[in-house]
């Protein structure tokens, strides 16, 4: 009985480790990108573009804002992968490339934070489309 029911185990495991990864396949509008520091007024920018995750680890940034007068233009590939904790977003020079911290983890909104090593808090609010 124990081969029998062997293969169950590794498929059980799997299901809970990606089911946050299923609730991001998609794609999902920037509906805030907000960096603080310590003391400092902080920029915010809403309604900047969007962000798609396929299904094998990939997705595309697609997002275009103005602050203090430079144009920041972030239209790239990017591979990601997440736990129900977390999200990594590996790719090109980007303010999203890296760790994130789920704050907010449903189906139709997210909202993640970060930190960049400067005192500096990210926070991003993205809502399904």
């Amino acid at each position: 009985m124990k081969t029998k029911f062997s293969y169950l185990v590794p498929l059980v495991a799997l299901f809970f480790m990606s089911s946050c990864a299923h609730r991001l396949v998609g794609t999902w509008t920037v509906q805030k990108y907000e960096s603080v520091g310590h003391g400092n007024k902080g920029i915010s920018v809403q309604n900047v573009g969007s962000i798609s995750f396929d299904k094998d680890g990939t997705g595309r940034k697609e997002m275009n804002y103005t602050v203090l007068g430079v144009e920041k233009d972030d239209s790239t590939p990017f591979q990601w992968s997440a736990t129900d904790s977390y999200i990594t977003i590996d790719g090109e020079d980007s303010d999203l490339s890296k760790t994130w911290i789920f704050v907010e983890n449903k189906g139709k909104r997210q909202q993640w934070k970060s930190t960049d090593g400067k005192n500096q808090v990210q926070t991003l609010e993205l809502v399904k489309q």
